[in-house]
Order: C-alpha cells, then sequence, then structure tokens
C-alpha cells in the first residue's frame, strides 16, 4: 500500500470514529500528516509505512508540537524494516507512540486500548498491583508462596504488587493462576507515558534568521515564541497577557507567494481542529487580509505598530475566531 493511501485510510477511519481532522500537510517539510480532535482529545499523526523513517529530530518535533498544542503525538505505521507490527501492541520511536493500524481501529473506532507494549527485551502489560496483593492475601499466600508458583523471586512479585510491569508470560501465568486478568491498558492518549522512556522534552529549536525580526516583534507584543523545524508552520505563539482568543496562534512567515498561500490554506485547517488562531507574516503586504481564516499581515505594518494590543487587534480582526469542540 502506498503511503497516500495510508494516509487516507487512517483519516478515513478517524472521520468514522467522530474525530475532525484536518487537511494532510501536503508540505514540506512536514513533522506530521494531519491533526485530529474528538472533544478534548487532540492528536497529531504521522503515517508510515517503514517506521524506521521515522527519525529522532521528527519525534522531537512532535513532542514539543504535543506540549504546546495540549496534543498526543502519535505514528501509525506497518512495519520496521525486520517485522511486521503486531496488533494489540504499543511501540516507540524516539519517544513517541505508535501502532499498527489495528491497534488504531481498536483504539480510536471501538474505544479499547491496548493491554501490550514493546521495550527492549520483549513485549510487557501493566500490572495491577493492588488487586495482585489483594487476590494472593485473600488466598492466603505468602509472597514467597506466589513467587515460588511463578518462578521469580520474593523481591520481583513485590515489585509486581508495587506497580512495575511484567512480561506477557508472566501475566498469561498469573491469569490461569487467579482465573482472572491483571493487565492494564496502556494509556495512549495520554502519551503512554507510564511505560516509555521518561525522557525530557528537547529544547525548542533557534528560529531562522529570517524569522528573527517577526519573533523579536512577537515577543515584544507579549508572546512566546516557540520556533519549529519541521512543522508546515514556522511557530506556536503563546500569549502571555492571558487572553483566552490568543491563547496559542500558529505562525508563518515569507514572501507571499503560491506555496505561502497553500501553507496558510492548511494551517487555516490545523487551526480550526487545534482550536488555535494562524496568522502568517509576508514580507511583500498582500492586498488580502486572510486566507480561509488565517491572517495576513506585512511585516512592514507589524513593525509599525508599537502597543500589543494593536497588534492583538490586527491579528484578531483579520483572522478566525477558534472555535471550541
Amino acid at each position: 500500500m502506498s503511503r497516500s493511501a495510508l494516509v487516507g485510510n487512517v483519516t478515513a477511519m478517524l472521520e468514522d470514529a467522530g474525530f475532525l481532522v484536518s487537511d494532510r500537510c501536503a508540505i514540506r517539510p512536514k513533522s506530521f500528516d494531519v491533526a485530529a480532535r474528538r472533544g478534548e482529545d487532540l492528536v497529531l499523526l504521522k503515517v508510515l509505512g517503514n517506521i524506521d523513517a521515522f527519525d529522532g529530530t521528527t519525534g522531537e518535533e512532535m513532542r514539543r508540537l504535543g506540549t504546546y498544542l495540549n496534543a498526543t503525538p502519535i505514528v501509525v505505521g506497518l512495519r520496521t524494516r525486520d517485522e511486521e507490527l503486531k496488533p494489540g501492541v504499543v511501540y516507540f520511536r524516539h519517544g513517541v507512540p505508535v501502532l499498527n493500524p489495528d491497534t488504531a481501529l481498536d483504539l480510536f473506532v471501538e474505544g479499547v486500548p491496548p493491554l501490550i507494549y514493546a521495550a527492549p527485551g520483549g513485549h510487557y502489560v501493566n500490572i495491577d498491583g493492588d488487586l495482585l496483593a489483594d487476590e494472593r492475601e485473600e488466598r492466603g499466600w505468602s509472597l514467597g508462596q506466589l513467587a515460588s508458583e511463578l518462578g521469580v523471586s520474593r523481591r520481583t512479585v513485590s515489585k509486581y504488587e508495587d506497580g512495575m510491569n511484567a512480561s506477557i508470560e508472566v501475566a498469561i501465568q498469573l491469569e490461569e493462576m487467579f482465573d482472572q486478568p491483571f493487565s492494564s491498558p496502556v494509556d495512549v492518549m495520554d502519551g503512554a507515558e507510564e511505560v516509555r522512556d521518561a525522557e525530557p522534552t528537547p529544547d525548542d529549536p533557534d528560529p531562522e534568521s529570517d524569522d528573527e525580526h517577526v519573533v523579536t516583534v512577537l515577543t515584544r507584543a507579549g508572546f512566546t515564541v516557540h520556533p519549529t523545524a519541521r512543522a508546515p508552520f514556522k511557530a506556536v505563539s503563546e500569549d502571555d497577557g492571558g487572553r483566552r482568543d490568543f491563547a496559542r496562534m500558529l505562525t508563518g512567515h515569507s514572501t507571499f507567494t503560491r506555496s505561502a498561500e497553500k501553507r496558510a490554506r492548511i494551517m487555516s485547517s490545523l487551526g480550526e481542529v487545534t482550536q488555535t488562531r494562524s496568522v502568517y507574516f509576508t514580507e511583500d503586504n498582500s492586498k488580502r487580509d486572510s486566507v480561509e481564516g488565517t491572517a495576513l499581515v506585512g511585516c512592514e505594518e507589524l513593525t509599525a505598530i508599537d502597543d500589543p494590543e494593536e497588534i492583538r487587534d490586527l491579528i484578531r480582526d483579520r483572522s478566525q475566531e477558534p472555535t471550541e469542540a
């Protein structure tokens, strides 16, 4: 299956599940393919045939964007170079959860999260330690007795009851022994933080030299500007003034070409899904005020305004109001 067809299939699946899905980010560079929202759940999705193509720079970018936009970054893929991705298993690449299409279907359409995750050394599950301790004590078993039945140390059983995850083999043994499951679902929509390696979110990249003057003006106007490296927009800007209508803003910047217009349209679609405003700063003052909800602001008129509120008013008047789900 081509990657384009795979993206289309994943998009259709999300729409069937009740998600509002953005236009595909059919421009380069792009750290993700689509954004999708259902209620409070916002996901940024990268879709790949071979997930080995997902590199560290893209993973870092998606994790940063997840932080800025209160979104969960997820990769949907078919295989690695060596094997097909198994259904019902969460994999990880550079701190981002990876699902195969069947696992994504179960999660988004059926509402059934995966129970298994892949980590160095094999496949594992979350163990409900409190439930295990209750069942062991109800039988009158000591830690040592259960350890003997499982073929592990007493200390290992104690760690299971304290919340340490277990191999699939141990989980099956426990289920057969007590005639009930002890596995807990992997919370993918929270980034599966309870099972993935806890790496700190990387720092923002430096802005490109051509963008520095826009960053300076926005910073002076009271925005915190987070430059991006591979997103379809140059930055996510956050209003430090606490105004609800400017909580977050997708920001673009370049000469206003056909490519820039296409990028502005994608930003409008992304803004609708992520519930943010979007603004495109142009080097050659455009005669238009907006592109499908993305404000167009000339850099000359931007630098000519000293009052931060006037900058906000200008962007607000030309951009589309963020809508809440």
